[in-house]
């Protein structure tokens, strides 16, 4: 229980961080919202590879089983879409964004650069933390650190279809609730997430969230930076294209013409009387 207390206390402080930042640099929206952007990537990056941690050596240094990672990871995600509404930490998301005008080129850029920052931050926070070495399952993890397994499982081409599939079953669903309650949306979205992972583990880990997938892999030894860009970044921006296009039957940023769906009227117009009509 020791390696699961020293993991609660660090997603405990982890989630306080969040919030302080979340509170801070939300009065400095709309102008400065990449900030919020940063904490959400790291937030996010740095809740992940604990999981990670206890899913790995968990069940060899401190007794925790699989259902343990899968709850944890289910909690944070819970927890995260709590404290940042309105903040994805995820650039296919931010992307999408920009595909349906919602944000500009600039805000986007920014945005983007600061979750592959925070997720960069994560990873070093998450360093210092298991070079503490509080129990033995941070002690080998530790020793780990500069020789992790990667996520990436399987081909380049197998990796890219894995992400993007998972990423185009998200962001239809995200699409489809965009303006329903957050009681609706969060548990939706962590049950989901949570699925995506458990059913991507074998593959690529299903992170859909390119931010994420840099923290958690990209310095493992393994496949090159091309097949990690491919399959990380090329797959979930797939996947978000063809759930925007198959949703709105466009995209808006590039054609003002619906090219999948026809609008028909909702009411129709009356037709006038013809002339046989009125000599009756």
């Amino acid at each position: 229980m020791a390696g699961l207390n020293a993991s609660l206390g660090y997603f405990l402080a982890i989630i306080g961080v969040s919030v302080v930042g979340r509170v801070l640099f939300a009065r400095w929206r709309p102008r400065w919202t990449f900030l919020t952007e940063f904490v959400a990537a790291f937030a996010l990056a740095a809740c992940r590879l604990e999981v990670d941690t206890i899913a790995e050596v968990g069940q060899f240094a401190g007794a925790l089983g699989p259902d343990v990672a899968i709850t944890m990871l289910f909690i944070s995600i819970t927890v995260h879409a709590i404290i940042m509404q309105g903040v994805s930490g995820n650039p296919s998301v931010t992307l999408m964004g920009l595909l349906l005008k919602d944000t500009g080129v600039v805000s986007a850029i920014l945005a983007v650069s600061a979750q592959i920052l925070g997720a960069y931050v994560a990873l070093l926070v998450a360093g210092m933390y298991w070079q503490m070495e509080l129990t033995d399952m941070h002690m080998i993890k530790n020793l780990m650190m500069f020789e992790c397994s990667t996520s990436l499982r399987v081909s380049t081409l197998q990796g890219v279809i894995s992400e993007a599939l998972g990423a185009l079953i998200f962001h239809l669903i995200y699409l489809v609730l965009k303006n329903r309650s957050q009681l609706l949306k969060i548990p939706i979205f962590a049950v989901l997430l949570t699925f995506i992972a458990y059913a991507g583990n074998n593959y690529t880990s299903g992170y859909v969230n390119p931010s994420l997938a840099f923290a958690m892999t990209f310095t493992c030894t393994g496949p090159t930076f091309l097949a990690y860009s491919l399959v990380y970044w090329l797959g979930p921006v797939i996947g978000m294209t063809l759930a925007l296009f198959l949703y709105l039957g466009n995209i808006p940023l590039l054609f003002s013409r619906n090219l999948l769906y026809s609008k028909k009227p909702r009411f129709r117009v009356p037709k006038g009387k013809t002339a046989e009509d009125k000599s009756s």
